[in-house]
Order: C-alpha cells, then sequence, then structure tokens
C-alpha cells in the first residue's frame, strides 16, 4: 500500500507531499514500511484508511488538481458518505453574531435537505455550519489541519464527538501530526475538493475562507457569498468574492436548487404558551435571558429550556449571552 506508507513518509518529514518522490530515502522507507502493521495500528485508535486509488476514494476530491495520497477517518458513518452531494461551508473564527446565525442556520437548511455539510471544524462559522447540520438531523464531515487522531480545536472536542456520531472526520495525515500553520491551506483543498459548491459565510481579506473559495473556483465548482455589512472588515473578503461573481445567497434555497434539490415547504412550528411569550420578547429587542425571565414571569431555569428549543427550531439566535429573533 505506497499510498499509506507515502502518508507516514510525509508525515515523518514533516512535509507536504502528494506523490512518491524518486528519492533513495523514500524508496528505503517504502521498503521497510510495514502497511499491515499501520493498519493494525489505526484500527486500534478506531481510525480508518482509504488510499486515493482505491474505489471508495470520493471522485470529486480524486478529480482535484493536487488530491491527497488518502484519507484518514474517523466516526462511525460509511467511507460512501464522502461521495455524496455535499456542500462546504465555511468563513471566519472571529465571526459577527450575524455571521454564526448564517452559518448555523445553512448548516441547518442544508442538512435537512438531504446535502452534506462539510467545514473545517474550526471556530466561528465553521462550528456553526457543523451544529447546524447535526441540529436539522443531517450528516457533517469534519476535515482536519492535523492528525486524525487530534480534536482540533480543543474546544472543540464535543463537538469533534457529535461529527463522529453521525458523519466522520477526516485528514490527510496519520495519527501523531501537530497542527501546524502551513496545514491549514492544504486542509482548504480537502474541505472544497469534496464538495460540487463551497458557501462563504463570513470572510476577512487574505482569510482561510477565501483560500478555500479560490480552490472551488480554480476547479470549476460554484461558489456562493452571503452578503455582509459594507462597513464590516469581517465582509471585504465575502463581498469581494461577490464583485469577482460569486453567486450571491440570501437563502438556502439558492444553493438546493444548484444541486437540482426541490425544498419541502415547512410549516411554521407550533409553540407552548410559554415559549411563545419568549418568542414574543425576543422579536421585540434583543434581550439577555434574565431581562426575558422578568418579561415573562417565568424562572431562569425554564427561560433556559425555552430559549435552547427555540434555538434548535431555528427561531432565536444567540451570540454573547443577548437572544435575538432568526432571520
Amino acid at each position: 500500500m505506497n499510498e499509506l506508507a507515502l502518508c507516514a513518509f510525509a508525515a515523518a518529514r514533516d512535509a507536504h507531499l502528494v506523490e512518491a518522490p524518486r528519492t533513495t530515502r523514500f524508496a528505503a522507507f517504502s521498503a521497510a514500511f510495514d502497511a499491515r502493521a499501520e493498519l493494525a495500528r489505526l484500527r486500534a485508535l478506531g481510525v480508518r484508511f482509504v488510499g486515493r486509488s482505491e474505489a471508495p476514494f470520493p471522485p470529486l476530491l480524486r478529480a482535484i488538481h493536487d488530491p491527497p495520497p488518502g484519507l484518514f477517518m474517523r466516526g462511525d458513518a460509511d467511507v460512501a458518505l464522502l461521495s455524496r452531494p455535499a456542500v462546504a461551508v465555511v468563513g471566519a473564527r472571529a465571526c459577527s453574531a450575524y455571521g454564526r446565525q448564517a452559518a448555523r442556520r445553512l448548516g441547518r437548511e442544508l442538512g435537512a435537505a438531504g446535502l452534506v455539510v462539510v467545514s473545517g471544524l474550526a471556530r466561528g462559522v465553521d462550528g456553526e455550519a457543523h451544529r447546524g447540520a447535526l441540529e436539522g438531523g443531517g450528516t457533517t464531515v469534519a476535515v482536519l489541519g492535523c492528525g486524525i487522531d487530534r480534536d482540533y480545536p480543543a474546544a472543540h472536542r464535543d463537538l469533534a464527538r457529535q461529527v463522529a456520531e453521525r458523519g466522520l472526520l477526516v485528514s490527510e495525515y496519520p495519527p501523531g501530526v501537530e497542527p501546524a500553520p502551513w496545514r491549514f491551506p492544504a486542509r482548504n483543498r480537502i474541505v472544497a475538493g469534496l464538495c460540487s459548491a463551497t458557501v462563504v459565510v463570513e470572510a476577512r481579506e487574505r482569510s482561510g475562507a477565501l483560500i478555500t473559495a479560490d480552490f472551488a473556483l480554480e476547479e470549476g465548482r460554484e461558489v456562493f457569498a452571503v452578503p455582509g455589512e459594507i462597513t464590516s472588515a469581517l465582509s471585504a473578503g465575502s463581498n469581494a468574492l461577490l464583485r469577482l461573481g460569486a453567486v450571491p445567497l440570501t437563502r438556502a434555497e439558492d444553493v438546493l436548487e444548484s444541486f437540482g434539490i426541490t425544498p419541502g415547504v415547512s410549516s411554521a412550528p407550533e409553540l407552548e404558551p410559554d415559549a411563545a411569550a419568549v418568542l414574543a420578547a425576543v422579536r421585540e429587542a434583543a434581550v439577555g435571558a434574565d431581562e426575558l425571565a422578568r418579561a415573562t414571569g417565568l424562572s431562569a431555569g425554564d427561560v433556559a429550556i425555552l430559549l435552547t428549543e427555540l434555538e434548535l427550531a431555528g427561531l432565536v439566535a444567540e451570540a454573547d449571552g443577548v437572544y435575538r429573533a432568526a432571520t
């Protein structure tokens, strides 16, 4: 299994390799490499591997300019998940409340419609896209910029566990590879490569999300951008994509139509009186949980439960302890 040997060699050399080097050093490494023992080690760690030349390797990813030699996978889903219709949702780590809300809603609606939501498990937009897909009962794939055994960032360990329960975590790096700045742009080509379309929610100029969009454009894939405030630095990159011809995204249906998916007609959920009262208060103005308790006369515990239910229903969005009605 030369592709597994190449991944192991690249990790040992701390290098980025997509083709086997014609060097005596790699030839010696490959000759001594015990693929059977390495696969056994991976199985013991709960990790699977699919090489680029193997049939289950996702065809869209194989078609890009520099596909990885293989993918390491962690999670309960079958590798066939990586070949299903998928959309990447990416954006700023330090995103705004609007960006978090938009990413989560898109993840929820695209996942509920049957698309696989792909992102990078990073803070901000990436994490919200994964959470939204899970809330919508869909599946999601997280592409790591480090070894497959790492949950990075550590703050997203619980989110990584949830992704693994319903989808997959994937990486071109074997266990033991530490995160490094240069690995994340390389990771972004896989995020874009797995998908027929990429959505940029918020992005500063020269951000990693724009690198993902560039990879998608180079491969002739569709790129969408969520319009942002013209005065916000967080939207400078995504708004620039719109000037360059990216498709403006104002609703999940814009993406679904590009896949030929007709969204079902959804009706507003019926709410219990207490939940309706909380929602009415939030619609009047952005408000904190304590203020909601005072305004509705409900206990703090009841308000917390109702807010969670309203968030899961996509009716309320939270940012920095303040709740707003979802757009």
